[in-house]
């Protein structure tokens, strides 16, 4: 019987939706080698949220509320992980690759003296072992890696499981942990804009780059993405610019994105932009030189001037949805 510990993310007392794309890989692993899936959410009024766990599969909600756990800390969120996979004797520990993910998981594989299979977009089980599938050296290959040391750690990226339910009747229970003195405390969040989608968690993400001249001219980027309810993304020369916010910025050094439909607007396609979104399902790629790399990865490539292209597709959307 494998344990197998998904660690939520609770951000400024919100749930992120990617946790139930996690409790659904878990749910699929937990089910083929036979085992059950905990999940552990921290935090002051975690309990909040622990009712709706089982909904995805989870049959223990394990609840740590520490007044050091209000805020992210890396060091004490990572105790509270181990000390918490050494009580339960899990097999293996996921969680989101999301910024905090991939920096947790990281430091709780140190402290457990094990290793970390970052990043997967896919899971499988072969002989009784866990495949973990995830991109490698910028994307540049995909590796299938298992992990011989126990308890195995992954992050898994977002969008890369569908969340599906599978409700069963969870019990909560309340575990307490001693946790160390902070070495680094968070004083302030800045939220982003009320109502703004997060890159990682988008369907549809609308993506610029230099090839639109300028922040001023974002407003296209916008308007499409308003119509489409889609995200804003740019490339790293974007924000590094101050064009757009850095948590827009998608690519090896930013944030790794799963969409539906991902459209790149006066983007190149460095490949550390490419290591940031080419897993996502279809890429509709606008740019005017016919020789960009993004057009390598592309599903439908458009050669011509975004300023020509985009407003054109804003007045053909703007149709289709008058239509309905």
């Amino acid at each position: 019987m494998a344990t197998i510990l998904v660690v939520t993310e609770i951000r400024e007392g919100q749930f992120k939706s990617v946790n139930n794309e996690v409790f659904t890989a878990a749910h699929k692993i937990a089910s083929e080698l036979g085992g059950s899936v905990q999940a552990l959410l921290m935090g002051p009024q975690a309990n909040t949220h622990a009712s709706g766990v089982g909904q995805y599969g989870v049959e223990t909600a394990l609840v740590l509320e520490d007044s050091k756990l209000e805020k992210y800390s890396a060091d004490c969120y990572a105790a509270a992980v181990a000390e918490t996979a050494k009580q339960i004797s899990a097999d293996y520990i996921f969680m989101a690759a999301t910024f905090m993910g991939k920096d947790l998981m990281a430091r709780v594989a140190q402290l457990l003296n094990t290793a970390l299979a970052q990043d997967c977009i896919n899971l499988r089980v072969e002989d009784g072992n866990v495949i973990f599938h995830r991109p490698m050296f910028a994307g540049k290959v995909l590796a299938d890696v298992t992990i011989s040391s126990k308890p195995a750690l992954a992050t898994i990226r977002p969008k890369a499981f569908k969340a599906e339910e599978h409700p069963v009747d969870a019990s909560v229970q309340s575990i307490s942990v001693e946790l160390p003195e902070p070495l680094a405390v968070v004083e302030e969040i800045e939220a982003s804009p009320t109502g703004k989608i997060d890159v990682t968690e988008a369907d549809i993400i609308v993506s610029g780059g230099r090839g639109m001249g300028g922040p001023e001219n974002w407003g296209l980027i916008e308007e499409l993405a308003d119509l489409l309810g889609a995200a804003t993304g740019c490339s790293r020369p974007v924000s590094d610019d101050g064009w757009r916010p850095h948590d827009e910025h998608i690519g090896q050094t930013g944030k790794t994105v799963s969409p539906n439909l991902y459209i790149a607007c006066g983007i190149s396609g460095a490949i550390q932009h490419l290591a940031g979104m080419s897993s996502s399902k279809y890429i509709v790629a606008i740019n005017k030189d016919p020789e960009a790399p993004i057009f390598k990865v592309a599903d439908y490539g458009i050669v011509g001037d975004v300023f020509d292209v985009l407003p054109k597709m804003i007045e053909e959307v703007k149709k289709l949805k008058a239509n309905d």
